[in-house]
């Protein structure tokens, strides 16, 4: 057999070697990254839908947190893992906004990951104490405008997605807030509480709780449509400001050049999990819903939201933490 017969024997076993391979996926647990700290929104989310996609893989799906950066860890460590589907990440807006909000920018999603399907949305809202004098948004944007970046706000962080839907907001109705960052959503919760801030912007799934409790009061939802959880809350949208629209949305992705039959069959899995009534009813019960859709309306949604963000933080000069 000469050289060049040989090549191609190798390269005929390999390939079929790597059929083989995406056939029995998965034969091991599936390790999922979380760029946040255990007990936040996306871990909730994470470990939500890894119990039910293990049902149908047959394999366990272990929740691993890589917190830092503002995410940037975990997107690192899922891009340099091996694209074999056992290491993915359950990504947020971050994933798109912090390609605008770094410089240099940290990675390039298009290129270096794969998206395997959009898995749900949350509302961001505006919230404040029940005794509040901002009763309606009208009442907030009255007072702001009479007085330019006096209300302050807290948000999880520079950058976080609440932040992010805040500003959009700010330039939709012409006012100036004075934000207030935090490291997480809790410790704005909780100095909102005590007096030390007018609002936060959070999403839905970490206000409900303390809204409920009867600690805090919504005065809107950002989303494109009222919360099932609260339904009494009016839009932004429908308060005078039409179309417009924020919220967290949560996705799983892989590294780039995972075998397209393994990033099917893990979309499949996602597909299946969020149609059962548990991850529903586990989704809305926190405000929030679930999103199906193909691989490829994912991956147009993080493209479009990178260029969302990118001009927000060039007009409103955002810094990262």
């Amino acid at each position: 057999m000469n050289l060049i017969s040989k090549y191609f024997l190798t390269m005929v076993m390999i390939l079929m070697g790597s059929g083989a391979f995406a056939q029995n996926f998965p034969s091991k647990p599936i390790k999922v990254y979380v760029g946040y700290a255990p007990g936040g929104a996306v871990d909730l989310v994470a470990r939500t839908l890894g119990q039910s996609m293990s049902d149908f893989l047959g394999q366990p799906i272990v929740v691993e947190n890589k917190p830092g950066a503002g995410t940037n860890i975990a997107t690192k460590q899922t891009i340099d893992s091996p694209p074999d589907g056992y290491t993915l990440m359950l990504a947020a807006n971050a994933l798109a906004a912090n390609m605008a909000l770094y410089k240099p920018q940290p990675y390039n999603a298009e290129t270096e990951l794969a998206p395997i399907a959009l898995v749900g949305r949350v509302p961001v809202v505006l919230a404040t104490t029940p005794n509040s004098k901002y009763k309606t948004l009208k009442d907030l944007i009255t007072a702001a405008k009479a007085h330019p970046d006096q209300i302050t706000y807290g948000s999880p962080g520079n950058g976080a997605t609440p932040h992010m839907a805040v500003k959009f907001f700010e330039q939709a109705s012409g006012i100036s807030l004075k934000h207030i960052p935090y490291k997480g959503g809790s410790p704005a919760i909780t100095d909102l509480i005590g007096g030390q801030l007018d609002l936060v912007a959070m999403n839905m799934l970490e206000v409900a709780p303390q809204v409920k409790s009867g600690n805090l009061r919504i005065i809107a939802v950002m989303s494109s449509k009222r919360s099932p959880l609260f339904p009494d809350v009016p839009t932004i949208a429908e308060s005078g400001f039409p179309k417009f629209e924020a919220s967290v949305w949560y996705g799983l992705i892989a590294p780039a050049k995972t075998p397209t039959t393994i990033l099917d069959s893990l979309h499949n899995a996602v597909e299946k999990s969020l149609a059962t009534k548990s991850m529903q009813e586990r989704l809305n019960a926190v405000g929030g819903e679930v999103t199906p859709g193909t691989r490829q309306q994912f991956a147009d949604l993080i493209k479009s939201e990178y260029k969302r963000y990118d001009k927000l933080v060039h007009d409103a000069n955002i810094q990262p933490d």
